[in-house]
């Protein structure tokens, strides 16, 4: 079994960057559900690939306008996401919380807008290392998740949370 410690982590390179990007206010987080692509029909954060040239923040900004015709305000980094799958598949993930939006969250060909009770996150149909990792975003704390994944199985994890 591909487990975190079987990887060597200080070769590791990413074949993907890429970024997810959390609005939290009023007790609310914005979170949608994923209509295409990897994680299609999951509940996760807005995001995506960078682009050649772009800061992962510019990226997490995009994708969230790309994905619910949203403009994050008081975007900060909030953690750090490193994924090894079976199949080779390596991302590197930066990880944003906002303090709010401009505009009201619209479904789009991407994403089904949701939001949702900071108290009543969906875990159980989000990817299994989101409930490790969210609560510290949600919180406030920064974190560092490393795991594996078979598919869309967690393997195994290590979390790290500041």
């Amino acid at each position: 079994m591909l487990t975190v410690d079987t990887v060597d982590w200080a070769a590791w390179t990413p074949t993907v960057r890429a970024t997810l990007l959390f609005v939290v206010r009023d007790g609310q987080v914005l979170l949608i559900r994923k209509k295409r692509g990897l994680g299609a029909g999951k509940i996760n954060g807005p995001g995506g690939k960078l682009d050649p040239g772009e800061t992962p923040l510019q990226c997490a900004v995009r994708e969230t306008f790309e994905e619910l015709r949203v403009r994050a305000t008081g975007v900060r980094e909030a953690g750090q996401l490193w994924f090894e799958f079976v199949d080779g598949l390596r991302i590197h993930c930066t990880v944003f919380r906002a303090d709010g939006c401009e505009g009201e969250a619209v479904e789009t060909p991407e994403a089904i807008p949701l939001w949702t009770p900071v108290d009543a996150v969906p875990y159980a149909e989000m990817w299994a290392d989101d409930r490790f990792w969210l609560p510290a975003l949600l919180a406030e704390r920064p974190f560092k998740l490393w795991s594996t994944f078979a598919d869309d199985a967690m393997l195994d994890h290590r979390l790290e949370v500041g």
